[in-house]
């Protein structure tokens, strides 16, 4: 069984403010710590959960806050870097993932540095006329690969999110929602086992054949809502591309991954 990692930031644990989480902000290199450590505790989760090899995609901003010469011995493989039109890279090698370290939609009451894609440009997703974030749009390309998302870790609304789109989905709530730039923190002693127990539930669910796939029916209509007006693309080459009105556009695709990247 090989699984895939696929981490964000703003859901490790000890990350609570928007300093841990931007490049140019006094406190990233904490944050690049955090993120890297709570991998190499799923890695070694998975491994003692007795998965075969160990994938981790750094998915946050440019890919650049993993501190790579820190990856621990469980991982097998990290992935880096521009992936062109490809938003799992090695998607077949992949049995299931784990969306770790993952956040609320954009407008999320309470949720911890919530957004969706963007906190400057982006309001709203709309996939297929209902409101979506990372989670579920991972899951949906996802699917479209009939690979599992088999567990999902991050804030309290993260979790309960992720169980909305995903029912049989194991969540590891590593923090406790109270604002966008705050939340009660577990110690990290607890958040490794959070984490040991989510993952190990996790692969045993995958194994009794519990784990589902979530899929969104084709034809793939993606609106995004802008925050600012004058931020709207041209569309005069996009034939798939429609103007709704003056922060709103919306796409048209055969999957939701081409879709994300047409916007």
């Amino acid at each position: 069984m090989n699984v895939l990692i696929m981490a964000d930031l703003e859901g490790i644990s000890g990350i609570y403010t928007r300093d841990q989480v931007i490049p140019s902000l006094s406190r990233f290199h904490e944050g690049r710590k955090y993120l890297t450590k709570d991998i190499n505790v799923c890695a070694a989760a998975l491994k003692a959960a007795g998965v075969d090899k160990v994938y981790v995609r750094d998915c946050h901003g440019g890919s650049y806050a993993l501190l790579w010469d820190e990856v621990g011995e469980d991982v097998d493989l990290v992935i880096s870097g521009a992936l062109k039109d490809v938003r799992f890279p090695f998607v077949e090698e992949y049995d299931a993932v784990i969306l770790f370290g993952y956040h609320g939609m954009a407008g999320t009451d309470e949720a911890l540095l919530e957004h969706t894609f963007s906190s400057v440009s982006v309001q709203n997703y709309h996939l297929n006329g209902e409101k979506v974030g990372e989670i579920a749009i991972d899951a949906a390309i996802l699917g479209e690969h009939n690979t599992p998302v088999i567990m999902v870790s991050g804030d309290t609304k993260a979790c309960l999110e992720a169980k909305h789109f995903l029912p049989w989905v194991c969540t590891a709530e590593v923090k406790r929602s109270l604002h966008c730039m705050g939340a009660g923190l577990l110690p990290p002693h607890k958040a490794k086992e959070c984490i040991f127990a989510a993952v190990k539930e996790a692969v045993d669910n995958f194994k009794a054949g519990k784990c589902e796939l979530y899929k969104v029916a084709p034809p793939i209509s993606l609106r995004v809502e802008l925050t600012e007006r004058n931020q709207l693309p041209t569309i005069s080459k996009c034939p798939y591309m429609k103007i709704i009105d003056g922060r709103t556009f919306e796409v048209e695709a055969d999957s939701v991954e081409q879709a994300i990247f047409r916007v």
